[in-house]
C-alpha cells in the first residue's frame, strides 16, 4: 500500500470510503467499541509499524465523542509504532471559540489543538477553518484546504443569468471576496447585528441586488437563522434568486425546517459532516478527491498548495 494506511473513525465513514476509493486502496481495519458506560475502546487490527497513517475523523456532533475517539485512535496508533499520524479532520469542532470574546471564557480551539498534539498527531489536514489563525495554535504542520475548489466549478455549471456574490456578514467578507475574484463577479454584504449566540437580525444590504442571482458564501451553516434572514432581506430588495454555498453543514436545531420553508432557493454544502436528514433544497458535493489527493501528496512530500493554485 505504498507505505501509508487510512483509518476511519465513526464520525463520517462514508467519506473515508470515498477517499480510499479515490486512492484505489482499502481502508485499514480498526475495531471501535464502547463500554456500557460510554467509554471508547479501540483496537488496531493490523500492523502499522513504520507506516504513515491517516485518520479520517471530523469532530462534528457528537463533538466530544468524536474528538475523544480521534485522540484514543491516535494513542493506539502511536503505541503501535506508526511512523507518522495525520489527522484528516474535514470539520474542526470548537473552531468558533478561537479567542477571548468576553471575560472569563476559554479558547477552546487552542485546547483542542493541544489535545491533538499531546495524543501524538504529527499533522492536521482540515477544510475551511472558521478562523485561519487557528493554524497558529498548532506546533505541527496544518493544511487548511479551501472548499472554494468545490463550489467554484459548481457555480459555473449553474450558468446563472445575472450572478453576484454576497457575504452573509462583515466577518465573511474576505472569503466572499475570494470567490468574487475567482469568478470575476461583483460582491454585496449583508450587514447584521447578532444579539446572542445563534440569533441574528439582518440590518442592511450593502450593495444593489435588484434583478441579480445572489450567491451567499460562508464556511458553515448551523441553525440557518443568519442565512435565511439574509436570503429574505435579499429577496425583499429584488434579488431574482438566492443560493448559498457553505462548506460545513452543521445544521442543528430547526435548521432543516427553516431551509425548507425559507427564501433560500438552494443550499450547496460539502460532505465534511454527514447530513442527518435529506432536503430537496440541499445539494451535497464530495470532498473525497480533494482530500485523497492531499493525502497522496503529503505522503509523497509533494506540494499541497499547488493543488489550489492551479484552480
Amino acid at each position: 500500500m505504498g507505505g501509508y494506511m487510512i483509518f476511519s473513525g465513526t464520525a463520517n465513514p462514508e467519506l473515508a470510503k470515498q477517499i480510499a476509493n479515490y486512492l484505489e486502496m482499502p481502508l485499514s481495519n480498526a475495531t471501535i467499541n464502547r463500554f456500557s458506560d460510554g467509554e471508547i475502546n479501540v483496537q488496531i487490527a493490523e500492523s502499522v509499524r513504520g507506516k504513515d497513517v491517516f485518520i479520517v475523523q471530523p469532530t462534528c456532533a457528537p463533538t466530544n465523542d468524536n474528538l475523544m475517539e480521534l485522540l484514543i485512535m491516535t494513542d493506539a496508533l502511536k503505541r503501535s509504532s506508526a511512523k507518522s499520524i495525520t489527522a484528516v479532520v474535514p470539520y474542526y469542532g470548537y473552531a468558533r471559540q478561537d479567542r477571548k470574546a468576553a471575560p472569563r471564557v476559554p479558547i477552546s480551539a487552542k485546547l483542542v489543538a493541544n489535545l491533538m498534539e499531546t495524543a501524538g498527531i504529527t499533522r492536521v489536514v482540515t477544510v475551511d477553518l472558521h478562523a485561519s489563525q487557528i493554524q497558529g495554535f498548532f506546533d505541527i504542520p496544518v493544511d487548511n484546504l479551501y472548499g472554494a475548489i468545490l463550489f467554484i466549478d459548481y457555480i459555473k455549471s449553474k450558468n446563472l443569468p445575472n450572478p453576484i456574490i454576497a457575504s452573509p456578514d462583515i466577518g465573511g467578507v474576505a472569503r466572499a471576496r475570494y470567490f468574487a475574484k475567482k469568478l470575476g463577479l461583483d460582491m454585496v454584504i449583508v450587514d447584521k447585528r447578532r444579539e446572542k449566540a445563534n440569533v441574528a437580525e439582518v440590518m442592511n444590504i450593502i450593495g444593489d441586488v435588484k434583478g441579480r442571482d445572489v450567491i451567499l458564501i460562508d464556511d458553515m451553516i448551523d441553525t440557518a437563522g443568519t442565512m435565511l434572514k439574509g436570503a429574505a432581506a435579499l429577496k425583499k430588495l429584488g434579488a431574482n434568486s438566492v443560493m448559498a454555498c457553505c462548506t460545513h453543514p452543521v445544521l442543528s436545531g430547526p435548521a432543516y425546517e427553516r431551509i425548507e420553508e425559507g427564501d433560500l432557493d438552494e443550499l450547496v454544502v460539502a460532505n465534511t459532516i454527514p447530513m442527518q436528514q435529506q432536503s430537496s433544497k440541499i445539494k451535497m458535493l464530495s470532498t473525497a478527491s480533494m482530500l485523497g489527493e492531499v493525502i497522496r501528496r503529503v505522503h509523497n512530500n509533494e506540494s499541497v498548495n499547488s493543488l489550489f493554485e492551479t484552480n
